[in-house]
C-alpha cells in the first residue's frame, strides 16, 4: 500500500536526523537555551509550508515563553489558492529580493536575540534577505532544512549563497530536495512529501531539549498548558502567567 509506502519513508526520515543530528540539535538548543534564559527572543521565520513548524512552537499546548513568530501574512497564507493571496503571488514574494529586508525594518532586534529559520531548499530571496539582516545585526542565525540535499545549488538571491552557506549553524531535515516521496504508476509526480513531517520532529525534538537544559539549570519555563482537561482549576492561571510574561518580553520589539 502507498500509506504504508509513505510511513516507511517518514520513519526512514526521522530515523536518520536521530542518527545524524542529535549534537548539533543539542548545540542549537544550548544557543536558544542561552537566549530564553537572558530574557530575549528566539526568533522563528518560515514560508509557505514551512511556516507550519513556527505555528507548532507558540502559542500551542506544550509550547512555552521564549519563541517569538515572525509571521509575514503574504507569505504564510495563500489557502485561497487562486485569486486574492494566491499561490502565484506567494511564490513571486518569496523569490522576491528585498521584502526579507522591509520585513525585517519592522522589527526591534537585540545582538542577543537568535534567528531560527525554516527552509527546504534554502535557495529563495526572501529567507536569505531575512538571515542576512539578522547577522548585520549581531544575531545567530540557525537554519533547519534539507541541507545535504541542497549543497552548493544556487541561489535566487545576488548574494551568490543559498540560506545553508549563509547560516551559523545547520541541522539537516534529512528529507529528498524533491520533497515528495511516493512515486505512482501513471504520474511523473510524485506524493506524499515529508518536510513538515521533518520539521516538526526537528522542532519537539530541539524544544524538548531547550527545556531540559533550562530545567537543570533551574530556569523557570512558562508553558502553555492545555485548559480542556476537567478538573484543572489552575490552568487559567497559568495560561494567565503565560501571556503575562509574554507581554513583558515583547514590549521591546
Amino acid at each position: 500500500m502507498l500509506a504504508n509506502q509513505w510511513k516507511n519513508n517518514a520513519f526512514a526520515v526521522m530515523n536518520k536526523i536521530e542518527e545524524t543530528q542529535m549534537e548539533k540539535i543539542k548545540e542549537v538548543a544550548t544557543i536558544m537555551a542561552d537566549t530564553i534564559e537572558a530574557g530575549r527572543w528566539v526568533h522563528t521565520f518560515g514560508c509557505g509550508h514551512a511556516n507550519l513548524p513556527i505555528e507548532e512552537m507558540y502559542p500551542r499546548i506544550g509550547g512555552f515563553v521564549g519563541f517569538h513568530p515572525l509571521y509575514e501574512l503574504p507569505l504564510t497564507f495563500f489557502t485561497h489558492i487562486v485569486g486574492e493571496m494566491g499561490i502565484n503571488q506567494f511564490l513571486f514574494l518569496e523569490r522576491a529580493e528585498g521584502y526579507g529586508k522591509t520585513i525585517m525594518e519592522s522589527w526591534d532586534f537585540d545582538e542577543k536575540d537568535v534567528l531560527w529559520l525554516f527552509s527546504h531548499t534554502g535557495i529563495n530571496a526572501v529567507n536569505i534577505d531575512v538571515a542576512l539582516e539578522a547577522k548585520k545585526r549581531g544575531m545567530k542565525v540557525i537554519v533547519f532544512g534539507s541541507a545535504g540535499e541542497t549543497g552548493n545549488k544556487v541561489p535566487r538571491h545576488s548574494c551568490g549563497k543559498n540560506l545553508f552557506q549563509i547560516a551559523d549553524y545547520v541541522v539537516d531535515s534529512c528529507c529528498p530536495l524533491v520533497d515528495a516521496s511516493v512515486q505512482l504508476k501513471n504520474h511523473q509526480d510524485k506524493i506524499g512529501p515529508l518536510s513538515t513531517m521533518a520539521f516538526m520532529t526537528t522542532v519537539w525534538m530541539t524544544i524538548c531539549t531547550v527545556a531540559e537544559i533550562l530545567e537543570e539549570r533551574g530556569f523557570k519555563l512558562h508553558i502553555h498548558p492545555s485548559h480542556n482537561v476537567p478538573g484543572d482549576t489552575t490552568a487559567h492561571e497559568r495560561l494567565d502567567a503565560c501571556i503575562k510574561e509574554y507581554k513583558k518580553r515583547v514590549k521591546g520589539l
